[in-house]
């Protein structure tokens, strides 16, 4: 497998050993642990059985007629157990990185570092991985599949990736929602600077569909506590809109509404059973995303 700089191995190193488990079954499929017992077409070779009417006559192996003078079929095993959509915000505020942040990570950045492993620890469990990237409009599509070649696409697509524009990724879910036709687990990986009730739906649709949903909120450590001390210059990254602000006036207000914004997400995602889990950048990936993963295994 070519090696992305966004395969974190001191993140996998810390959590290799724990799987990210659905709690909910998901349907026909068993929870991700092991191959699923279902026998279909896919692309991993089962065993023959003979053929009986009604079977697709392309399934049969000619090879084996020639041999046999018998008519014989293959079958496959499911190729995974669980398929998981891992939802990144690629939008303009995403590329933002302060001076608070020692690890030097942009917001994207350290999504993509998180995306690269989940889709790591999910193909390991032979679960399918797709991934959709958004800003005001779907930008990548990549289907959940859980051949390794697929995980080069995955890597690409990440060391790739930039900051876009605007955030609305509202549409975009509730797109994607509609169009799936099996239930599986859906991961959002955003900063969630769009509007709360609109997210909320969108991932209200999911749940309703049947998908189990977890989302990571991603925050530099800047956002969350406004360490500004002198009047600052503020340009926002989506719009390009300049704003002189006085911290000390500024700083109960901003606080307040960070509470407050933060607040309305995890209150949603809990009274939609979807996991929430906040993330700073500052703190190290591989400890975040094993104590979130470990305590959702004991949860399971």
């Amino acid at each position: 497998m070519a090696v992305s700089s966004y395969l974190d191995f001191d993140v996998l190193a810390r959590i290799h050993n724990v799987q990210l488990l659905a709690k909910v079954i998901v349907e026909g499929f068993i929870l991700g642990l092991h191959r699923s017992p279902y026998r279909g077409f896919s692309v991993e070779f089962a065993e023959y059985r003979q053929y009986s009417p009604g079977d697709e006559i392309k399934h049969i192996d000619w090879k084996v007629f020639g041999k046999t003078d018998r008519y014989y079929v293959k079958q496959f095993e499911e190729e995974t157990n669980l398929a998981c959509y891992l939802l990144l915000d690629a939008s303009g505020s995403m590329g933002y990185r302060s001076t608070e942040n020692e690890k030097g990570l942009t917001k994207l950045q350290y999504a993509s570092y998180m995306a690269a492993c989940l889709a790591y620890l999910m193909m390991r469990q032979h679960d399918a991985v797709g991934l959709l990237t958004f800003d005001s409009k779907v930008r990548t599509v990549l289907p959940p599949r859980a051949r390794q070649s697929h995980m080069k696409h995955i890597l690409s697509t990440l060391d790739t990736i930039e900051p876009g524009g605007e955030t609305s990724g509202a549409g975009a879910m509730h797109d994607l929602a509609e169009g799936l036709k099996r239930r599986g687990l859906i991961i959002l990986i955003s900063d969630l600077l769009d509007d709360p009730a609109a997210v909320l739906s969108a991932l209200q649709h999911f749940r309703f569909r049947g998908h189990e949903v977890i989302v990571f909120h991603v925050m530099d450590p800047a956002e969350l506590t406004f360490p500004f001390d002198t009047m600052t210059e503020f340009t926002d990254l989506e719009t390009a809109e300049k704003t002189m602000v006085s911290p000390d006036g500024m700083r109960p207000y901003y606080l307040e509404r960070m509470k407050q914004f933060l607040a309305t997400y995890e209150k949603g995602c809990a009274d939609l059973k979807a996991d929430y889990r906040l993330f700073d950048t500052q703190r190290p990936l591989e400890i975040a995303l094993s104590e979130y993963l470990y305590r959702r295994g004991r949860m399971a």
